[in-house]
């Protein structure tokens, strides 16, 4: 896979990000639900986009890079608009797809960190703190909050921002990223972006 196709940057500018060191990552969000058991969560998903909309323009407001990190779908030649195109009306959310000046990385497994250029971007970036977002979370979130994590990234994996197929692996999944990751988990709703990032600087 060559860079072009891993879509770092989605030709986005790589500046300097006024972040206080964050970044938002939103994982597998381009999808077709073409699997089973999408039917169950789709409804999650949907709901989640919501959350990571408004996390979305609240890293807009702080200068927050958004780093979109999406699986291929098998599609090994394809880059950002091509993916979006591939999903067309089935997107969970008319407005999630990326937008001009968003970062894009395209994953061919499981991890946003695996062979992928994240791990380069990332400090480029100069970032310390992920937030977490997309889908599944028992799955694709988990595995790259572990590999977030061994790389020393403070995480905040927020619990409404996240979906799964089943309520009871995402609960699973964010208490195996609370306790083992030392990931924050709280939702939205408890805990704001600015807030998050003040408590780190703070410690």
């Amino acid at each position: 896979m060559t860079t072009t196709d891993q879509g770092v940057g989605a030709m986005a500018p790589m500046h300097d990000q006024a972040g206080e060191g964050a970044a938002l990552l939103i994982v597998d969000v381009i999808n077709d639900f073409d699997f089973e058991g999408a039917e169950r969560l789709l409804p999650h998903a949907k709901a989640a986009a919501e959350r990571i909309l408004a996390l979305r323009e609240l890293a807009d407001a702080q200068g927050v890079p958004v780093v979109y990190v999406n699986d291929n779908f098998g599609q090994w030649h394809s880059e950002k608009s091509a993916l979006v195109e591939h999903v067309g009306e089935r997107l969970m959310h008319p407005d999630i797809a990326p937008r001009q000046d968003d970062y894009f990385v395209i994953k061919p497994q499981l991890s946003g960190f695996y062979a992928t250029n994240l791990q380069v971007l990332l400090p480029k970036l100069a970032v310390k703190r992920l937030v977490i977002t997309g889908l599944v979370t028992d799955i694709c979130v988990l595995f790259t909050a572990a590999d977030a994590s061994m790389r020393d990234y403070r995480l905040w994996v927020p619990s409404d921002a996240t979906a799964a197929e089943r309520g009871h692996r995402h609960e699973a999944a964010l208490e195996l990223m609370r306790s083992h990751l030392g990931a924050e988990t709280r939702s939205t709703q408890k805990l704001s972006l600015r807030d998050w990032t003040a408590s780190l600087d703070d410690e």
